[in-house]
């Protein structure tokens, strides 16, 4: 399937997938979503109530042409307060040429449709894994669905993952991903951050479960804390780097001076310092060390500068705040924590809060001028050279 649909072909797919989605949602208002957690189950079920639902009663007959009787029928089985969602999904069925008939039609047979994915969020998941329309619904589709709300609970997170081609291909998930969230479990690892990982990094729980598991004794002997985020990192990045790849870029920060204990510290506080090639470590170190003056001690305190880009935020940043330094305006000892302001929060405290008594900083920041055409920086150079 192209990369972009034509109308035509968008009102078709978002047509079958309309019915195929009701059906779904239908399933899953019936079933009561069971999750193993350690020694309890986790419980997920629809919203049905035998009470009157006023407000989405009279949404149904109003907006969905629903007879009351109808309408009472259908409010036992949805229930929303507002009405933005479930205008959005008729105003998209409309679009695609859904008369009133059809839509009182599906909204009666399959009322969770209102609060389901929107037409643009199925078009979406068809674009982006056209393989979805070969799966089967009751097999594949409503199952995938179930066990997903179980674990990331909501639609928009359900949404994000079903565009992922690992979940729509893989035949045998049920042997894989459970296991190895129950691995993470049984560990410690927070719900929170596993939803983070399925929602994220599904293809990472897609994993063989003896490469997984062997993945996440690895790293808990490195001495990670299962509840910190960083955890799941480093579990990624071990079972994506081979051992010889890993000791590659060990070797290369020793070469600056950085000792085992330094090395394990970066890895512990940012797993992805591991990622960056043997060039992009070389030109971050060459440039703290040589041009900033940079302990790599100091460097290796914030591993987070091998994630940014060298050219567009390392270089610019630390150039402004070496010439604060020179200048006497900031202090001496200002810690790479400065990559991680945003790009107005940086450029308010730094660049213009001193741009009256540094004039050139702007073009410093800019890029259009280096540290060593300054003229104070000159004057100081050709002093040293005096003495």
């Amino acid at each position: 399937m192209s990369t972009s649909l034509s109308f035509f072909s968008k009102r078709v797919v978002v047509s079958v997938l309309l019915t195929n989605v009701g059906r779904l949602m239908f399933e899953i208002s019936k079933t009561q979503m069971h999750f193993l957690r350690n020694d309890r189950l986790l419980i997920f079920r629809s919203f049905s109530s035998t009470k009157q639902h006023s407000f989405t009663e009279s949404y149904l007959i109003n907006s969905c042409g629903l007879s009351q009787e109808k309408a009472l029928s259908a409010s036992r089985k949805v229930h929303f307060e507002t009405p933005q969602r479930a205008d959005c999904i008729l105003a998209v069925l409309r679009d695609y040429g859904f008369t009133t008939t059809h839509i009182s039609k599906a909204v009666s047979k399959f009322p969770i449709l209102l609060t389901g994915f929107s037409g643009p969020d199925i078009v979406s998941i068809v674009v982006s894994s056209p393989f979805i329309l070969k799966r089967s619904l009751e097999n594949h589709v409503i199952p995938t669905y179930n066990f997903l709300k179980s674990v990331v609970m909501v639609d928009e997170n359900i949404f994000r993952v079903f565009k992922n081609p690992f979940l729509i291909l893989g035949q045998n998930w049920q042997k894989t991903i459970p296991t190895n969230i129950a691995t993470l479990q049984e560990i410690g690892v927070p719900m929170p951050n596993i939803m983070f990982l399925v929602t994220r990094q599904p293809g990472l729980v897609f994993r063989n479960r003896e490469m997984f598991t062997t993945s996440v004794k690895k790293v808990i002997d490195m001495g990670f804390n299962p509840l910190r985020l960083s955890f799941l990192k480093a579990v990624q990045l071990s079972c994506q780097l081979n051992e010889f790849t890993i000791e590659h870029k060990m070797e290369t920060y020793r070469r600056w001076g950085l000792t085992d204990d330094e090395i394990m510290l970066m890895f512990r506080l940012d797993p992805s310092c591991m990622r960056p090639s043997e060039k992009k470590i070389t030109s971050v170190m060459d440039f703290l060390v040589n041009k900033m003056g940079w302990e790599p001690a100091a460097i290796a305190r914030c591993p987070s500068v091998f994630a940014h880009s060298l050219e567009k935020n390392v270089i610019p940043r630390c150039s402004v705040v070496k010439v604060l330094q020179m200048k006497g305006f900031v202090k001496k000892d200002l810690s790479l924590s400065i990559l991680a302001y945003t790009e107005k929060n940086f450029v308010d405290r730094f660049v213009d809060k001193h741009g009256h008594d540094v004039p050139e900083l702007l073009s410093v920041y800019q890029g259009k001028i280096g540290i060593s055409d300054l003229s104070f920086v000159c004057e100081e150079i050709r002093a040293k050279k005096q003495l």
